[in-house]
């Protein structure tokens, strides 16, 4: 008999091969989850069957959501997001829900004229379970569509500020759902009762700990946080969410809704993002578990048995959410295209769905043999989250002409302020980064044209005169908008990886000329952008480190010549591009000329290596000097090796001294 330290393994184990499949094949790991737990579940291989232990762990992963949920409720981003929070997140639950119900009632209602009993197919459903079951058809996939949105770079989109106000109002909604489900077993009577009590309860237990929670919690965090112990912090984390929890619980209520309420109160101090982040690995793990113990609810039979069932309860509930939140997206001021996308990215089922679904059937509202064609059902919608959200542009296109007018508007838009630009940096981003590089540029009087995705930074920017519009710079229509092909340079100012790759794939494929300047967090990534294409990689961590050594320093008495020559052999050793520099008329000091600087040669016609390797050419290691780029005639740049053969209009940049770079020219060009 397996004990359940073995189940528990055993979870671990699928959760791990789970996870790698959905990495190799692109999609969310909860899919996943869903996956590995329908396969070992007793529906399938049977190597495990639901024990109490692993469920209730497999519990703390909905506790640690909604508390990760609670830290982005705080007070200032509902404020800014009133609207599409409480306007169109609640129409969206609201009638959600309402269908449901009067979907049940009109059928029960033709059923019975049709002289047929005990409900569509022997579900026997009551209205109470048509409340429970559109409760969980409100909600969408929080997990997934965030992180695709993320990954796409549309969480600042018009479509994306609708789809988060949606997604937090279901986050939101889930806490009395959770309340409600379980009292709708009741008979009529006591149903009252109980949501009274409840709502007393909630109500009570909200104003005492947010009233002075937050002062207590700050103060707590504050006293924890000055004994600099990790260890300390992160035990200290867990007990106030699973305190919190328990505290809920014991008052009648959900382990979830105290687990949100803590995390409502931590989003109020200034310990916050450290929250989120000693938080994820638990939140991720746990939460893994539970979608496991729900995959192995899925009986695969009843998939077989009842295909048709399966289907159309898949593509009715995606077909409705997707015309409601489209409708009410543009009732609330959305352009069709906006509103089609909107509708599009909310879909699907989602996590606490599933939650609630379980916790229906718990209370006995949603007989075994329906559970398993829901639970079917969702999962599959869910499976076909990423694709539709792939080729939601391709389909808002097709279906709305308006959107195709208007993104045509919007490339001519950003085509009309770069018409009379060239030889301009092409910013890709304009948060502080970019804006500092946009006043740096305005100094020396060089042209640039800025591309962002947030709407409020670009409007206010643009109202102050300065050269950015809104667009996605990922996209090839947006850069050659901007005049990619017209560019001097292209410099991606946030520390984004994925977008960066995209970036250097556009400009690689259409414009290898140009030359891209491309921001990291650290040194990790280098490698990979640099055989992306990208001319220079700019590690904020080394950056960083080199202005703190270079103060550190200076403060200790090191003289400030010496502090500027150290700093610059440090960046010699990571910037091909920065090792030395370009001469110029004013730098024939006697101590620069001793230090490292750029030479550009251009092989012409008659140069002596015309034809030959690079190795062949010049032996850097006799001559003195590094070969730092070779660059195309027609603008591409190559990381210098050996068997390189040189052609004409090749350009060498070289770096060393001045008396080793004048002899390496002669042997480049004259031989």
């Amino acid at each position: 008999m397996a004990t359940t330290l073995d189940l528990t393994l055993l979870y671990l184990f699928a959760a791990v091969i789970g996870v790698v499949l959905c990495r190799l094949m692109k999609l969310p790991p909860m899919l996943g989850y869903l996956a590995v737990g329908v396969v070992i579940g007793p529906n399938a291989l049977a190597l495990a069957k639901d024990s109490a232990g692993v469920s209730y762990l497999a519990e703390f992963g909905v506790v640690f959501l909604m508390f990760v949920i609670g830290l982005e409720f705080n007070l200032p981003k509902l404020k800014s997001m009133q609207s599409l929070v409480f306007g169109l997140g609640s129409s969206q639950v609201g009638l959600t829900m309402l269908a449901t119900l009067a979907g049940h009632l009109a059928l029960g209602a033709v059923l019975a004229w049709l002289g047929m009993d005990g409900g569509l197919l022997g579900w026997g459903l009551s209205w109470q379970s048509a409340v429970a079951l559109g409760g969980a058809l409100a909600m969408s996939s929080t997990a997934i569509v965030v992180k695709l949105m993320a990954e796409r770079l549309e969480l600042e989109s018009e479509h994306g500020r609708r789809v988060m106000g949606v997604l937090l109002f279901q986050d939101l909604a889930v806490v009395p759902l959770l309340v409600l489900i379980p009292s709708l077993g009741d008979s009529a009577s006591e149903l009252g009762m109980t949501l009274m009590l409840a709502g007393i309860k909630a109500a009570g237990l909200l104003i005492v700990l947010l009233a002075g929670g937050q002062k207590v919690m700050h103060w707590w965090l504050t006293m924890v946080a000055r004994r600099k112990s990790e260890e300390l912090f992160m035990l200290n984390l867990l007990l106030v969410t699973l305190g919190l929890a328990a505290l809920t619980e014991h008052f009648g209520l959900s382990l979830a809704l105290g687990a949100f309420v803590a995390g409502m109160l931590i989003a109020e101090t200034e310990y916050k993002h450290q929250v989120e982040t000693d938080i994820r690995p638990f939140h991720d793990v746990l939460l893994g578990l539970f979608f496991i113990t729900i995959g192995m609810k899925l009986d695969w039979h009843s998939l077989v048995d009842h295909w048709a069932l399966v289907l159309v309860l898949t593509t009715g509930p995606v077909l409705f959410k997707l015309g409601l939140v489209t409708g009410l997206a543009k009732l609330f001021g959305a352009t069709t295209g906006v509103a089609l996308r909107t509708g599009l990215y909310l879909a699907q089922a989602g996590e606490f769905g599933f939650v609630l679904l379980n916790l229906a059937a718990d209370s006995h509202l949603i007989p075994p043999q329906v559970q398993s064609p829901l639970l079917a059902s969702m999962v599959l919608s869910m499976l076909a989250t990423p694709f539709i959200i792939q080729y939601s542009n391709w389909i808002v296109m097709k279906v709305s002409s308006t959107d195709w007018l208007m993104q045509s508007l919007a490339m001519t838009k950003i085509a009309s302020k770069a018409i009379n630009t060239e030889k301009h940096v092409l910013i890709c981003g304009y948060g502080r980064s970019g804006q500092n590089l946009a006043r740096l540029l305005e100094q020396e009087n060089i042209p640039y044209m800025a591309l962002d995705l947030d709407p409020d930074r670009v409007r206010q920017a643009a109202a102050a005169g300065q050269n950015v519009v809104f667009g996605d710079a990922s996209r090839l229509q947006s850069l050659a908008a901007a005049g990619l092909s017209r560019a001097a340079a292209v410099v991606v100012t946030y520390p984004d990886t994925a977008s960066a790759k995209k970036i250097l794939r556009q400009v690689h494929e259409h414009a290898p000329q140009v030359p891209v300047v491309v921001r990291t967090i650290d040194d990790a990534a280098m490698d990979t952008l640099q055989s992306a294409g990208a001319t220079v990689v700019v590690p904020e961590a080394i950056e960083g480190s080199l202005m703190l050594a270079s103060q550190a320093l200076a403060l200790v008495g090191v003289p400030i010549r010496r502090v500027f020559r150290l700093v610059q052999e440090q960046r010699m050793a990571r910037y091909g591009l920065l090792r030395g520099y370009f001469h110029g008329a004013d730098d024939d000091s006697v101590d620069e000329l001793e230090l490292q600087r750029l030479l550009s040669v251009t092989l012409e016609h008659d140069s002596h290596c015309v034809g030959h390797t690079l190795d062949a050419s010049l032996d850097q290691r006799d001559v003195g000097v590094t070969i730092v780029s070779v660059r195309r005639a027609h603008g591409g740049v190559l990381s210098p090796y050996p068997e390189l053969l040189l052609e004409v209009g090749d350009t060498l940049v070289l770096s060393g001294r001045p008396q080793d770079l004048l002899r390496a020219e002669g042997l480049l060009l004259k031989g």
